[in-house]
């Protein structure tokens, strides 16, 4: 390729983003997002977020910004051994599950990422949550009808088969919440 087609592509590329980025529909959850943030912190719960590989790495930047810069009490599960001691005494599928039997509590917030909303482990966590009074909040991508996008009291999907496009889109809708109340708080101070 040359330049020309280079730049074509990129702005293309980017205009994809943009288009995942941004929607009335997202805007809204993403103030219900946020409400759910607060209400967890007023109320002396958690917020915990999880997923797999890049998900995962996602859950783990975003909760110590939402820990750190928004003061909402914020966990994920990324220890290698914790997941590898649970997958191996109870099964890959489960391990999820049953780090939340052991750390959430009635009230947290879960959030579950997921690109493909397929993942075994996050659809069992869901399960879970949805028998533990725990509000699930769900984010994925490729099939609208992913069976993780169905369990979700709060559920936001990304309109896009490609990782990096859906991923990305995650990381920035969650840190985005994590501005929003920053933000607020800056015009309402405590």
């Amino acid at each position: 390729m040359n330049s020309a087609n280079d730049s074509q592509w990129l702005s293309a590329y980017f205009e994809r983003y943009r288009d995942s980025i941004f929607s009335p529909e997202a805007n809204r959850q993403l103030v219900e997002l946020k409400k759910m943030f607060l209400a967890a912190k007023s109320s002396h719960q958690k917020v915990i977020i999880a997923g797999n590989g890049g998900s995962a790495a996602i859950a783990s930047h975003c909760t110590v910004d939402i820990t750190k810069s928004a003061r909402v009490r914020c966990i994920n599960f990324n220890e290698a051994d914790l997941i590898t001691c649970f997958a191996n005494d109870f099964g890959y599928e489960r391990w999820l599950q049953k780090a939340l039997e052991f750390y959430a509590d009635p009230g947290d917030v879960l959030i579950l990422i997921s690109s493909s909303g397929k993942s075994p482990n996050m659809i069992c966590a869901a399960e879970y949550a949805r028998q533990r009074e725990l509000k699930l909040v769900t984010f994925t991508g490729f099939a609208a009808t992913n069976p993780l996008r169905q369990l979700g009291d709060l559920n936001l999907w990304v309109d896009s088969r490609a990782y990096n496009i859906v991923e990305m889109t995650h990381q920035i809708w969650l840190l985005a919440v994590c501005d929003l109340i920053i933000g607020a708080a800056e015009y309402h101070p405590a």
